[in-house]
């Protein structure tokens, strides 16, 4: 298991230096988003992975890793913004946001590590495409608990799901780079 933490610390600094360079552009720009906008926006990108999957080509110059770096990183703000109480302000310096995302990071990481641990990294024995449709059953999930207002009888909430699929996504990179 030490090399799955260690190919997860090399994805994700991969997908927070692309973070970084964008909170450079745009700053905290995405913070006016609400939970289910971050979820349409994972949604889009997994929809997107999928055409590609299934089609075989993409028109776009980017193609699936870019998609699964951008799952992880609105997967972040997702949690970001679950964290944060409503009254946050929208503008907040990177170093803020740095300390949120690499705490995030950090619980998302100990999640992935105490499930591969019971689930025997299973994860390596998957079809790549599965990560794709986990995230994409994640995403109706989360529109699920939205739709009921954040009400859950039994199940995970909507940063549970976040973090499961950080953590897809950053399998999917893992394979597609081995």
């Amino acid at each position: 298991m030490s090399d799955t933490s260690k190919q997860y610390d090399a994805i994700i600094a991969k997908c927070r230096e692309i973070f970084l360079k964008k909170q450079k552009d745009y700053g905290t720009s995405w913070r006016v988003l609400r939970t289910s906008s971050i979820t349409d926006l994972i949604f889009i990108k997994a929809r997107r992975i999928r055409v590609i999957e299934e089609s075989g080509h993409y028109k776009i110059n980017e193609g699936i890793e870019s998609e699964y770096i951008g799952i992880v990183n609105y997967a972040i703000m997702g949690l970001i913004q679950l964290s944060l109480p409503v009254e946050a302000p929208i503008e907040m310096s990177t170093d803020e946001i740095i300390i949120h995302y690499d705490k995030l990071v950090m619980d998302t990481k100990e999640l992935m590590l105490n499930k591969n641990h019971d689930y025997g990294e299973a994860w390596r024995d998957m079809r790549p495409k599965s990560f794709t449709d986990m995230i994409l059953m994640r995403i109706q999930r989360i529109k699920q608990i939205e739709d009921n207002k954040g009400v859950t009888s039994v199940s995970e909430g909507v940063d549970a799901n976040y973090m499961d699929m950080l953590n897809y996504a950053v399998f999917a990179l893992i394979m597609m780079g081995e």
